[in-house]
């Protein structure tokens, strides 16, 4: 069985490719890449084909993460039938991903903090405005590793995240 997993934020520069970074990198750390098919997209289309925002890349270099060949796309609604499941940064690109994916996408559609209720936040805050990646980044560390317990015992178990 494999399981993948979509990240998605608004202009997929920020937030969504330092969680597939984050999270790709762990789970080439637990040797599941044959299991676990990691990518990203943003709900707008402004910065499609460019490389992660600066300030993610210089953050991902610092923790030396790997993030090469890493561009953003815009969600298509193929994506809903291509991924288990879709991990929203934020709320309003997790309307924005149930609004253009409709009813038939068979994709599971989360909010990122949803894995962190602790927190007490509903979003990620996106750092293209705030230049707080590093805040993002212990949140999507955080976020992820907890992600991977999950898919890994779906993967054993057959569950659902």
């Amino acid at each position: 069985m494999s399981y993948s997993v979509l990240f998605v934020c608004l202009g997929n520069i920020c937030r969504s490719p330092m969680a597939e970074a984050v999270f790709r990198d762990l789970v080439k750390k637990e040797n599941l890449e044959n299991e676990i098919y990691v990518d990203s997209a943003g709900t707008g289309d402004w910065h499609i084909g460019h490389p992660p925002h600066e300030g993610t890349r210089k953050l991902l270099d610092r923790y030396s993460i790997s993030y090469d060949n890493m561009r953003a796309r815009q969600i298509a609604v193929e994506d809903g039938g291509n991924f288990d499941l879709i991990v929203a940064m934020d709320t309003k690109n997790e309307r924005d991903i149930r609004d253009k994916l409709g009813v038939s996408s068979r994709a599971e559609v989360i909010r990122f903090l949803s894995l962190l209720p602790e927190k007490g936040m509903e979003d990620v805050p996106d750092p293209y405005y705030s230049g707080n990646f590093e805040e993002v980044y212990e949140m999507v560390k955080e976020g992820s590793a907890k992600l991977l317990e999950s898919i890994k015992g779906r993967l054993k178990d057959g569950q659902s995240v």
